[in-house]
């Protein structure tokens, strides 16, 4: 079977490992003209931890990973005001977690097919329908193809789910914030290990030094800010954090002078189904926790994970395959859209008691059984997935 896979980040390359490992043949399109390298640091843990180690690259990912010592919240004057060690989690992870950028695990799990899968890049999905046995693809550049399923790998503003599903605003959940980030080289101060934010009620501003004397910046802010504009949104910024305080003026500055922001709201995708004829969505697209979950990326590899590996045990049965996927993850995944709608609060409370609560709270963390009761069921997965190894 050829099957067309749209998106080149997370769960798109996990989909096309495990399809070309059961024989069959992924193709993808990704709309950039190559592996995105932006965005921002996320915690990798999880499902998405065991699925990088059975696809052997969990050693690559530890070692471009970081271990982060200290969460710590700061004052306008940059004194501790709340955190806690890092340790706290990995501990209550069972030791299997680290932290990375986004992009650099989006190419590790595509150096796992670089040679092997066909890769459309610069191209996107233009239209598609049904045809006697499969979907005929037109593409924005390449010439109309056919394939025998279409998967939604796109993301949060999945291109195969409009088509297929209808527009954004039937199932995308705005949870209230807009985040942004962005990436610099030669950022002082450069606290090494060390993820650093400042909040005041409803914005937060944050920073993580990496390798190579470059530093990530992370900004957090309480909006529906819908500008698709570059220029608009680094104004939004200005807006929002030109009156925060601490390092706030000179982050401001070292955005003005980078190529590259990734800026997007807050929101989750509720669907009453992923899959429709033989349409069927992964990751972002069918199921956004948002990033406020913390586990989105391995949430996505998951679903690439299952969604291959039922293709595989129904022999290409794209009907039962597809029951079977949804039936497997739907209760797992809506826990955890749930989970992370409450979280919102943790990173940029609405109120001043409301910060100092999360504060307060913060600093808690440091003792073990207090940690176990605040956040350890979050940390865990309350699901085994399918072995679909022969």
């Amino acid at each position: 079977m050829k099957i067309l896979v749209s998106g080149a980040g997370i769960a798109g390359p996990t989909l096309a490992y495990w399809l070309l490992r059961y024989g069959f043949e992924p193709v993808l399109v990704e709309q950039a003209p190559g592996i995105r390298d932006t965005g921002y640091i996320v915690d990798f843990w999880g499902l998405g931890y065991d699925i990088a180690e059975r696809m052997g690259s969990l050693g690559q990912v530890l070692d471009r990973g970081y271990r982060v010592r200290e969460v710590r919240f700061v004052d306008a004057q940059g004194a501790k005001a709340g955190g806690f060690p890092a340790e706290v989690i990995r501990r209550l992870a069972g030791g299997r977690f680290t932290s990375l950028p986004r992009g650099e695990l989006s190419r590790i799990l595509y150096e796992t097919i670089a040679g092997k899968v066909e890769t459309l890049f610069s191209d996107t999905i233009a239209g598609f329908e049904p045809r006697e046995g499969g979907v005929r693809v037109r593409f924005a550049r390449e010439k109309p193809r056919d394939f025998d399923l279409v998967i939604g790998a796109d993301g949060l503003h999945s291109v195969v789910r409009r088509i297929a599903f209808g527009p954004d605003g039937m199932f995308e959940k705005h949870l209230g914030y807009s985040v942004a980030a962005f990436e610099t080289k030669g950022y002082e101060p450069h606290d090494e290990l060390v993820y650093v934010g400042h909040t005041v009620p409803g914005r937060q501003v944050a920073r993580f030094a990496l390798r190579d004397d470059r530093t990530v910046f992370f900004f957090m802010f309480r909006d529906d800010f819908r500008g698709s504009d570059e220029r608009g949104q680094r104004a939004a910024l200005h807006r929002a954090f030109g009156d925060v305080g601490w390092e706030c003026p000179q982050i401001l500055a070292a955005m003005d002078r980078c190529d590259t922001l990734y800026f997007d709201r807050v929101s989750q995708i509720r669907m009453p189904r992923w899959t429709k004829g033989r349409v069927a969505l992964v990751g972002d697209a069918a199921f956004c926790v948002s990033l406020l979950a913390g586990e989105g990326t391995g949430l996505a590899m998951a679903a690439a994970y299952v969604l291959a590996g039922e293709l595989d045990r129904a022999a290409g049965d794209h009907g039962t395959a597809f029951a079977r996927y949804e039936q497997c993850l739907r209760d797992f995944i809506g826990a955890k859209q749930i989970s992370a709608e409450r979280f919102a609060s943790w990173f940029a409370p609405r109120t001043e008691v409301g910060l100092l609560v999360r504060n307060i709270t913060s600093r808690l963390l440091a003792f073990s059984p207090l940690a176990e009761l605040l956040i350890g069921s979050s940390l865990r997965d309350d699901i085994v997935l399918p072995d679909y190894e022969p």
